[in-house]
């Protein structure tokens, strides 16, 4: 079979034949029909994810969508280098396979899957966003940005508050629902008022940015609070403008700070699990969000580091490029988000 195989960490990976998987106790061997390339998956490939790693030659992809041996289209939930998705066949524990709903199409879940997962898993169990709460997305203007915003408000938030650098992407945003903006351009002490005006009485932070974007939101919901004894619930997420954040002591002694973090090691196998089959079960009542480009597993090389437009991801499939057969059919009766 062939597969995607990186050879050098950092180094795009090359199409190639490699051997058929044997399972071990307790798996069996899934055809991949759609594997996603985000953030995570290149962070595994170049070796600097958080959590470690680095064995020589590794198959890229954390998650996909794939059919099993009889016929059940299944959710692929991650699997860790060196053995990834980007494969024609691979070899999962029974047990972790998820069923995909009836009438979605594969390549779009698989698009949509990690950004959403995300979202879902720091409003749900990180954030324990409440029904009426205030959401504000620290870099709304993402993938997981967007499908935040879509969660929060399908889980009944009051107020969602978008926050991005990008005009057009946060028009998108309002498109999508949220209430109000902040536009992460100007001086600093114009994007921190902004904050306060637009944010001052959120509960629930979902931060995609960290570094100096964070520090700003911070200290302008901070200073502009009406009841600093009110729990302010900050869930970091991610770091796309750095990985470091200066935060003055104080403010964590003057105002009911709450802060978190979420990714894979902030909550049990058990019940990231349970975040993912009950995300998988709301996909066909959500309306789009990420628009999935198929790429046929062959160009995985060519457009491994090329950027996908905004509100896009691309997906490797096997084959031409064209859906999995009986996928086409399905996308016809539903489009998840």
């Amino acid at each position: 079979m062939y597969a995607a195989v990186v050879h050098a960490l950092g180094q795009p990976p090359r199409y190639e034949s490699v051997p058929e998987p044997v399972p071990g106790p307790g798996e069996v061997v899934v055809e991949v029909l759609a594997a996603a390339l985000y953030p995570l998956v290149r962070s595994f490939a170049s070796g600097g994810h958080y959590t470690g790693g680095d064995a020589l030659p590794l198959v890229p992809g954390f998650d996909g969508v794939g059919r099993t041996a009889a016929g059940e289209l299944v959710y692929i939930p991650g699997l860790e280098p060196p053995h990834g998705t980007m494969a024609e066949r691979v070899a999962v524990p029974a047990s972790a396979l998820m069923p995909v709903p009836r009438g979605l199409d594969p390549v779009a879940v698989a698009a949509v899957m990690n950004p959403a997962s995300s979202a879902w898993i720091a409003l749900r169990e990180r954030g324990r966003l409440r029904e009426g709460e205030s959401v504000l997305v620290l870099g709304a203007t993402g993938n997981a940005g967007r499908a935040a915003i879509r969660l929060a408000l399908d889980q009944g938030a009051g107020a969602v508050v978008a926050a991005g650098r990008d005009p057009e992407a946060l028009r998108a945003a309002a498109a999508l629902g949220a209430h109000r903006m902040v536009a992460l351009t100007g001086s600093d002490e114009e994007v921190a008022a902004a904050f306060g005006a637009a944010a001052a009485d959120v509960d629930v932070v979902l931060d995609y940015l960290w570094d100096r974007p964070a520090e700003l939101a911070l200290d302008g919901i901070l200073r502009h609070r009406a009841d600093l004894t009110r729990t302010l619930r900050w869930v970091q997420v991610g770091s796309a403008a750095g990985p470091d954040m200066t935060v003055p002591s104080a403010w964590f002694r003057k105002a009911d700070v709450s802060v978190c973090g979420s990714g894979l090691g902030s909550i049990s196998g058990a019940r990231r699990a349970a975040a993912l089959r009950e995300l998988l079960a709301r996909l066909p009542a959500l309306a789009p969000t990420t628009e999935a480009v198929a790429v046929p597993m062959a160009d995985i090389g060519s457009v491994w580091e090329s950027p996908a437009s905004s509100g896009s991801r691309f997906v490797f499939v096997p084959g031409g490029g064209e859906r999995p057969a009986g996928a086409r059919e399905a996308a016809q009766d539903r489009e998840p988000v």
